[in-house]
């Protein structure tokens, strides 16, 4: 079961992958780099190019819902980083810049970090066969901080908010999407025969609010950054917050974990971390970018 769930997640970091760079230069053709409107968001969804990314991102996402039920947050959730290498891949084919070596070590970081993450994760998960009302509750409450304090920023700092930021809202609101994800999918094949009926009102309202902002932040994320960036945040932050959560709240960590084992996963977690904030200081995209506003400063003055 735990590796049809593994196999599943990796089918989904393939259409992740695909998906957002389809959708990540669709957002750059229209808005030129600046923040995505309203108005720009209407444009890109008669954008076939736009929609069939939003289709290969659907189907990841179901893929990986479907994963979510079947095995523990904390080895489904790191394969995302995956989608890091073949979005990276394809995107400088499609906009003809060669990676740096900054680039390729961070990349590295990312992938080799998460993936030790998860052997580690296999090995030291058990599964949560009930979770409990307050448990649920506890996750939802704290989703709806994250909700108001991610969606207030975007409102006082709507024009100033850089592509990092963006991308860190955007891994923590899908950190718990993913979390309540599994949480609803239990519900539903809940053996009472109840189905819809297990699940609670607040549950599905805070996966929707969450939803919804996280995925406003990754098309605005879109504009200002190069894909396989976003791509980076969200399949490095969002795994840390869902497996801390499972760790801490679901209890799906065993309570025979080695010393050892709990530090080894806490230096692949970091240095995952490392490697997404060098990919957004040194991904060539970015470094091109910060050339090219100095030398139109330099026209200016």
């Amino acid at each position: 079961m735990v590796w049809f769930a593994v196999m599943l997640a990796v089918l989904g970091a393939f259409c992740l992958a695909f998906g957002a760079q389809r959708q990540g230069s669709a957002v750059k053709a229209d808005t030129g780099g600046l923040a995505l409107s309203s108005h720009g968001m209407l444009r890109l969804i008669r954008s076939p190019r736009w929609v069939f990314g939003l289709l290969l991102l659907c189907m990841g996402m179901a893929m990986n819902a479907v994963a979510l039920v079947m095995a523990p947050l904390t080895v489904v959730q790191p394969i995302g980083a995956i989608a890091l290498v073949i979005t990276t891949i394809v995107n400088t084919k499609d906009q003809g810049l060669t990676m740096n070596r900054a680039t390729v070590v961070a990349i590295s970081a990312c992938v080799t970090g998460s993936a030790l993450f998860v052997v580690l994760a296999v090995t030291v998960t058990q599964e949560t066969h009930k979770v409990s009302s307050s448990d649920e509750l506890t996750i939802v409450l704290l989703l709806a901080l994250a909700v108001g304090l991610f969606g207030t920023l975007a409102l006082v700092f709507k024009h100033r908010m850089s592509a990092f930021v963006y991308i860190l809202g955007a891994g923590i609101l899908f950190g718990f999407v993913a979390v309540l994800t599994r949480i609803i999918g239990k519900h539903l094949l809940d053996p009472n025969g109840l189905g819809v009926l297990n699940v609670p009102w607040y549950s599905v309202v805070a996966i929707i609010a969450a939803g919804g902002l996280g995925s406003w932040f990754v098309q605005n994320a879109y504009s200002g950054g190069p894909p396989d960036l976003v791509i980076a945040g969200l399949t490095v932050i969002d795994p840390m917050v869902g497996i801390a959560i499972g760790i801490t709240i679901l209890g799906e960590l065993r309570p025979d974990v080695h010393a050892v084992t709990a530090i080894a996963m806490g230096a692949a977690g970091s240095l995952a971390i490392v490697g997404v904030i060098a990919l957004s200081r040194h991904h060539p995209e970015v470094t091109k970018r910060k050339k090219d506003a100095r030398k139109a400063a330099g026209r200016v003055s």
